[in-house]
């Protein structure tokens, strides 16, 4: 989806209300599939959440010393956020798609499979910019490695990425996905309280360390 899309110039709201239900559903669902529990299971890893910080994610999943399951979960979450505004911009229209992008957020992170206990939402965060507008994505990815090889801290890296990206879409001209990053990123930061806590107490453990 390149910067002429409509989807980056129209208010989401510009579709009818069942179109834009009918994205959220499908992002909702996509984004629910909580592919570090399954993926550690059929291993036979057990259940994920009983180590280290109890979340699905790839970064608690890097615990487990499985670096390749790891990086499957990273890559499948990111994915999942992906086709949610893909599928949704095909079959709904370009506004939907970023309903659906918001969908998968909160898919993730409250799965109704799991009694809405997830992920903090930063892969499938990433996914839903590579989705909507790539180039923000990749600044994203920029920003969380360098803080990541700097401090070596999962969560700092993360913030980081997150707090910046609104104003890295703004500055794209994309006034309207802007909107709704900062919208999504104050939910990641949210679910990131404890983590943002532990750095300002400087007990945030390190990327790898098993806890």
């Amino acid at each position: 989806m390149d910067l002429s899309s409509p989807l980056l110039l129209a208010l989401p709201l510009a579709e009818p209300v069942h179109l834009l239900f009918a994205a959220f559903v499908l992002g909702y669902l996509l984004g629910s599939i909580p592919f570090g529990l399954l993926l550690t299971r059929a291993s036979g890893l057990g259940d994920v959440r009983q180590i280290g910080s109890g979340n699905i994610g790839a970064t608690n999943v890097l615990r487990t010393g499985r670096k390749g399951l790891a990086a499957a979960t990273l890559i499948l979450d990111g994915l999942k956020g992906t086709a949610a505004v893909l599928l949704a911009d095909h079959f709904f229209g370009t506004n939907a798609a970023m309903i659906a992008g918001l969908g998968a957020l909160l898919g993730h992170i409250f799965p109704i499979w799991l009694g809405f206990k997830g992920g903090k939402g930063v892969a499938t965060y990433l996914g839903v910019l590579f989705g909507v507008a790539w180039q923000s994505a990749i600044v994203f990815a920029l920003i969380w490695i360098a803080v990541a090889v700097v401090s070596r801290i999962s969560s700092a890296a993360a913030v980081a990425a997150i707090v910046a990206t609104p104003f890295v879409v703004w500055t794209l001209g994309l006034e309207d996905f802007a909107i709704l990053a900062a919208v999504m990123s104050i939910i990641v930061l949210l679910k990131h309280h404890a983590n943002i806590r532990r750095l300002l107490a400087g007990e945030e453990p390190r990327i790898g360390a098993k806890t």
